[in-house]
């Protein structure tokens, strides 16, 4: 694949398991929150029966019996052990691969849908393309964007929906996969009482873990930072106008 070497560009760190044979697709469909698409990219998750979240991947179909799972750098090893040892008789290998990930940002430069970052991008594997976006820059487009990060937004503390990843990695029509009834059951007969929002933090870059505060009393945390902004999850009940504070410094939700 050729791109142009303008073209805004950053490096992306990841974990490749490769799920191939005659029963990869349906083993997949089995497994995971989202169905395996006829082709292309979806986001979808690995949870437990819990709900808990053991992976976020995006899974791209590669070929008829052939699809590549893209996580974390350190879920690696974690998925393609959890994978492996749940594929009783299927027929399929689950192995993993080495590649690199490069995030391209334009309308179209083919490779593998990302939605990521709020902007039109795509994941390029293997491509000698140069990075012109810092990983500053980077972060700040993930924030904004409200995606979730695994160790940061994601750990066993939390639910998908209060993530937000109920709208992007869930389907709701598919068959039955570990996790599936907390799911559905939170889905249609309950509610979340915190959610994941972004806040406007004046100052300097507000502190993992620190405490939301609104009239003094905790109603959040934050997750993950940038100059101005933060992630942090809130709870429902604060209005979307409350003046909040995050380590003495003045806050707000956008």
């Amino acid at each position: 694949m050729t791109v142009s070497p303008a073209v805004r560009a950053a490096c992306r760190p990841r974990a490749y398991v490769r799920v191939q044979g005659p029963d990869a697709v349906d083993y997949l469909n089995r497994m995971l929150s989202n169905d395996v698409p006829e082709h292309g990219s979806v986001d979808a998750l690995l949870l437990t029966a819990k709900a808990r979240v053991i992976a976020p991947v995006l899974v791209w179909r590669r070929g008829a019996d052939d699809v590549l799972l893209l996580t974390e750098p350190e879920l690696g090893d974690v998925l393609r052990t959890q994978l492996a040892r749940m594929r009783f008789a299927a027929k399929c290998e689950v192995e993993s691969e080495e590649h690199t990930s490069t995030i391209v940002f334009a309308d179209d430069p083919g490779g593998i849908a990302n939605r990521d970052y709020g902007v039109p991008a795509s994941e390029l594997l293997d491509v000698e393309l140069e990075p012109t976006v810092p990983e500053a820059e980077l972060e700040r487009l993930r924030i904004e964007a409200l995606t979730p990060r695994f160790g940061r937004e994601i750990d066993d503390r939390v639910l998908p929906a209060e993530a937000g990843l109920d709208e992007r990695a869930v389907s709701f029509t598919k068959g039955c996969y570990p996790g599936q009834e907390p799911i559905a059951r939170q889905h249609y007969r309950g509610k979340v009482n915190r959610r994941l929002r972004l806040l406007e933090v004046e100052g300097a870059p507000a502190v993992s873990e620190a405490p939301v505060l609104h009239d003094g009393k905790e109603v959040g945390r934050i997750t993950s930072s940038v100059p101005g902004l933060a992630l942090a999850y809130v709870r429902v009940s604060v209005p979307d106008d409350a003046a909040l504070s995050v380590g003495g410094a003045a806050a707000r939700l956008h």
